[in-house]
């Protein structure tokens, strides 16, 4: 089986499959030379915990049925030149069988005006990529310095995530593994409040109460509460989380808003509508405008939606992050082989992880699965859960490979065709005629390594190399 993607998805579909099916091979490629996934450049360095699965990661990565197959893009002609990638179809020949899970790589973007033009306006994606050591935002420029106020669209664990890591102080971070650069640069932040904006109310916010806890217990953090309407007055005959939620709230934060360095709040109902320059740097965004909402009855059902009100209001920031959710994007070569995708979704269509061509409304075509192709994680059903809803996917979507290989239902199996294959080694050839320089396992540990001593010199558990070159300079 080939795998594209060194992700959780990737990693526990693998281990699922290794530990069901003694025959099985895994072959995993990824297109950076470290692993991973979200659990390096995706988790909130100030959350150590949950990176923690890497342990079982590594277990897999040690299984001799299983290699890895860094800085080895697939498909993809961005960001590598195409001739320092490998096309889809080179493995085909090789494998019975393709595991897609390589994540959700693309924004959503609210299409408003000055979303794209205006300086201070960024994705949450990016932001987080650039304090994680992403090498695709290692150059992001968030400019905290020249801010006093920032507003994250939005209201998920992510919104939260940046809200905390704009508000918590520097030398709390300085001991985990974000970037030096990041640090730096948020120890000029002159950021004082933040406003995270989300178009519903708060039993529809897509946050967790452990987020909400954290920055509640932020030292020197103020939080300007919500206001008595959007509550309920019984929060008891609500969902257990949602209760919490509310719980917690009502205890209020650590700091008294009186007593506060920084704070932070909670705007509902709100769409924004145009991001509005600066009038002193027309260059730079100055505010929101936003539509007020209101919300269908009954307005306390975790379910309701938001209907415009027609009644605006300016809100003025200096800073502005989209967090309204992630897209997955085809790789190039997806119609060659017969794979679908749902532009509108960003996801692969599928049942149970294995990938079908849906039914064809014009022509009445029935949903046939694509033999041999299988979904886990973030491409197979979108970006929603985390890392432990990740595992219990991709074991779904193992247990439906292992069931079609042992069930002999060849009609779904036959990626390549029913001779025998061989996986990387009959591809290695080609893949070093391309220009393209595979990291193993065992080079991806010295990488690993390298890390960690650059870490000891800033008194913390690692310091990233941000971009390949540093990461493939340690193997010279």
């Amino acid at each position: 089986m080939a795998v594209i993607g060194a992700g959780p998805a990737g990693f526990y579909t693998a281990y699922r499959v290794l530990s069901k099916l003694a025959s099985a091979k895994v072959d995993m490629y990824e297109s950076l030379p470290a692993p991973y996934g979200l659990v390096r450049f995706g988790v909130a360095p100030d959350h150590p915990e949950v990176k923690n699965c890497q342990e079982k990661f590594n277990q897999v990565a040690q299984d001799p049925r299983f290699t890895y197959i860094g800085n080895t893009p697939i498909g993809t002609s961005w960001p590598h030149p195409p001739h320092h990638s490998l096309p889809l179809a080179v493995l085909r020949p090789h494998y019975d069988a393709l595991l897609l899970s390589y994540g959700a790589s693309r924004d959503r973007k609210l299409a408003i005006p000055g979303e794209d033009s205006l300086v201070g306006v960024h994705s949450a994606r990016a932001f987080v990529g650039w304090y994680n050591g992403l090498p695709e935002y290692r150059h992001l420029k968030p400019d905290l310095h020249l801010a006093e106020e920032a507003t994250v669209i939005g209201q998920g664990n992510v919104a939260l995530d940046v809200a905390r890591m704009l508000l918590s102080r520097p030398d709390d971070l300085r001991t985990t593994d974000i970037t030096e650069y990041a640090i730096e640069e948020l120890s000029r932040s002159r950021v004082k409040r933040v406003r995270v904006v989300g178009r519903r109310g708060l039993l529809q916010a897509a946050f967790t109460v452990k987020e909400l806890r954290e920055l509640l217990s932020l030292q020197g953090v103020g939080f300007h509460p919500v206001h008595a309407s959007l509550l309920p007055e019984d929060p008891n005959s609500f969902p257990r989380a949602q209760k919490r939620i509310m719980q917690v709230l009502q205890k209020g934060p650590k700091t008294q808003l009186t007593d506060a360095e920084k704070s932070w709040e909670l705007c509902f109902l709100r769409s924004p509508k145009a991001f509005i320059p600066s009038t002193s740097d027309p260059a730079r965004i100055g505010a929101i405008d936003l539509e007020k909402n209101r919300l269908e009855e009954p307005m306390f059902s975790p379910s309701s939606s938001a209907i415009g009100t027609g009644q605006t209001e300016m809100l003025p920031t200096d800073l502005a992050f989209r967090s309204i959710g992630y897209l997955a994007e085809p790789i190039p070569g997806f119609e060659c082989l017969g794979i679908p995708f749902n532009e509108n979704r960003g996801l692969v269509p599928n049942e149970d992880g294995r990938v079908v061509k849906p039914l064809d409304p014009k022509t009445g075509d029935p949903a046939v699965p694509v033999p041999g192709v299988y979904t886990s994680g973030w491409v197979k059903r979108g970006p929603t859960g985390v890392i432990a809803s990740t595992m219990y996917d991709a074991f779904d979507t193992g247990d439906r490979i292992v069931s079609d290989w042992t069930g002999g239902e060849v009609e779904f199996m036959g990626f390549g065709g029913e001779e025998k294959k061989f996986g990387w080694e009959a591809i290695r050839n080609e893949v070093a005629s391309r220009g393209v320089r595979p990291i193993s396992w065992a080079q991806w540990m010295k990488i690993d390594e390298a890390e960690k001593e650059r870490g000891a010199r800033f008194g913390k558990e690692r310091e990233k190399f941000t971009n390949e070159e540093e990461m493939l300079a340690v193997l010279e």
